[in-house]
């Protein structure tokens, strides 16, 4: 934080949206940015190199979900959505990204039979998550509106383990939630990757869930080769992992928004 607040020009703060920028809700189509996330990203983007959005989300979902777009202070933001597989940059206001992934439409196609199979239906939901024009490039299974979500969660690992594999995807887990993606872009991988494009002396990263463990991973390796970096929970009871291993925890996009408001008003 000290290199950080010496260099803000230098400075990268990344964050995670669902959990982090917005609050958890049981339908993950409601997700908004907390009311104080973006006037507050607009005074502390200014007076940093760079601010950036990772997300599983499609990144043209995750700006028009936190209202990103046209906002005065973010015209350089950057959402990388679906784990850094796309890209949207305020500067062109367009996302740039690959096309349909074969294993999710079929995954997509397959998957009401086979939650239907497995007596699921009536207890789980679907999301597709798609990229806008046409396609997709993920698929979620929530649980959190179950009697027990954690029991259907564990009950539905297996299965959709196999059902993934079948068409080469993985599994990745979160908060009441699997969801079935292409392997080979991971938080990690797209944070590591952005540090070094902007070539920032020092990096923040806040998270909730296990999907940002990778990026973790990703600071621990930077601080391994000289570039500072603080990691940030943004506190929840569902993932301890996370908060195990954080510089700081907050409590929730309540706390995270508190966070950057204190780092920006010590930059002004």
């Amino acid at each position: 934080m000290a290199a950080l607040l010496a260099e803000p020009k230098r400075a990268v703060v990344a964050l995670d949206f669902d959990g982090t920028l917005a609050p958890i809700v049981a339908d993950p189509e409601q997700a908004r940015a907390h009311p104080r996330a973006v006037p507050v990203l607009s005074r502390l983007a200014p007076r940093v190199a760079s601010v950036v959005v990772i997300t599983g989300r499609p990144a043209g979902v995750a700006v028009r979900y936190g209202g990103f777009a046209g906002v005065p202070g973010l015209e350089n933001l950057v959402v990388l959505g679906h784990y850094g597989a796309e890209r949207w940059d305020a500067v062109s206001g367009e996302v740039r990204g690959p096309g349909d992934d074969p294993g999710v439409l079929a995954v997509r196609a397959e998957l009401p039979g086979f939650l239907e199979r497995l007596g699921a239906w009536r207890d789980t939901w679907v999301e597709t998550a798609h990229i806008e024009h046409k396609g997709g490039r993920a698929v979620a299974v929530h649980t959190r509106r179950t009697d027990d979500p954690n029991a259907a969660l564990e009950a539905l690992r297996g299965p959709l383990t196999e059902l993934a594999h079948k068409h080469g995807l993985i599994v990745e887990p979160g908060r009441m939630v699997l969801e079935l993606r292409p392997p080979g872009m991971d938080k990690g991988v797209a944070l590591a990757s952005y540090v070094r494009e902007t070539g920032a002396g020092a990096v923040l990263y806040g998270g909730d869930d296990l999907g940002d463990l990778a990026a973790f991973d990703a600071v621990e390796e930077l601080r391994a080769e000289g570039v500072p970096g603080v990691l940030v929970c943004s506190g929840s009871n569902e993932v301890a992992e996370l908060a195990a291993r954080a510089d700081l925890v907050v409590d929730g996009p309540e706390g995270m928004v508190e966070l950057l408001a204190a780092l920006a008003d010590a930059l002004a």
